[in-house]
């Protein structure tokens, strides 16, 4: 061995340790609404802290879990369709807001194309792909469409009043 370099042993997960995961992503899939899989290669540690920090401020959680304990436990779900491939490493993020764990992920995604991907999720007690996840990401929040919705409604009646404007002010010019 050369001097000035140390050797890392990499200890396998104990048995009670896979069961703990287990255990805590069936508890996360039960009381969660939804479930998004994070595909978060290559990203830093200073990224991974700011990424926990904008999910956990929308009250979206994030764990980190290895792939196979992530498919035992959710096999036991029964959810409907097919899991998604999860290639590298995975996350879950979870929250009891339907849409907030896949469009705050994807908020993310935008600045950090390179190191994060939506790669699947459950929605409604099945597995989705990652379209869906991205489609279901990119639905405005429910006060933007409340705003839309206003707008909507408000446009004819303002147009209105403009059109009563213009015939008051065209009498009162021709008389």
């Amino acid at each position: 061995m050369k001097q000035g370099l140390s050797v890392v042993k990499i200890m396998p997960i104990t048995k009670n340790k896979k069961t703990e995961v287990i255990a805590k992503v069936r508890d996360i899939a039960d009381k969660a609404k939804s479930l998004v899989f994070v595909n978060f290669h290559g990203l830093t540690v200073a990224k991974t802290a700011e990424l926990r920090r904008l999910l956990r401020e929308q009250g979206v959680g994030y764990l980190v879990a290895k792939k196979t304990l992530l498919r035992l436990a959710l096999a036991e779900k029964k959810y409907t369709d097919t899991m998604p491939e999860l290639g590298g490493e995975i996350a879950l993020a979870y929250s009891e807001d339907l849409l907030a764990p896949a469009r705050e992920v994807y908020a993310f995604q935008k600045k950090n194309a390179d190191f994060v991907k939506l790669v699947g999720g459950v929605f409604e007690g099945r597995f989705v792909d990652a379209t869906y996840v991205t489609a279901l990401a990119t639905i405005p929040s429910r006060e933007v469409l409340l705003g839309q919705f206003v707008n909507v409604i408000n446009s004819p009646i303002a147009g209105f009043v403009m059109a009563l404007d213009a015939i008051a002010k065209k009498k009162e010019t021709t008389a």
